[in-house]
């Protein structure tokens, strides 16, 4: 993973729980960049089934690169997802899921530009993280 703004590593691999995995994983945090200033790069020593929408929604500007034999076989840059299930909670007392446990948490982007997310069933904007 290339390209994630300085200090979200440990966000990352938070989120993806990536201390459960078998294989090895390598952080490096405020890596000089000339594009970036300062980056975090991961590298996971095994290819895993990774959540894009928990990782566009952490950081967009992500890069990831698949690399066999030394080279780089396969390239994806992220985006901001355009719905969420599940990766943030509605915090409204009013929403249905806080009524209905088995509800899932859907959020739709309604603003790109401000990274604004509101949840579909009441309308109630996700409080940003970090």
């Amino acid at each position: 993973l290339d390209h994630i703004k300085a200090g979200n590593s440990m966000r990352i691999y938070n989120y993806l729980n990536l201390e459960q995995l078998e294989c090895s994983v390598a952080i490096l945090k405020n890596v000089k960049s000339s594009k970036m200033g300062r980056k975090d790069i991961m590298k996971i020593d095994s290819l895993i089934d990774l959540d894009f929408d928990v990782l566009g929604y952490i950081d967009p500007g992500i890069t990831i690169n698949i690399i066999e034999n030394d080279g780089i076989v396969a390239k994806r840059a992220l985006q901001l997802p355009e719905r969420l299930t599940n990766v943030i909670r509605c915090k409204n007392p009013r929403c249905i899921t806080s009524t209905e446990q088995e509800l899932d948490h859907v959020f739709k982007l309604t603003d790109r530009e401000n990274r604004i997310y509101r949840c579909i069933y009441c309308e109630a904007k996700a409080k940003k993280e970090g």
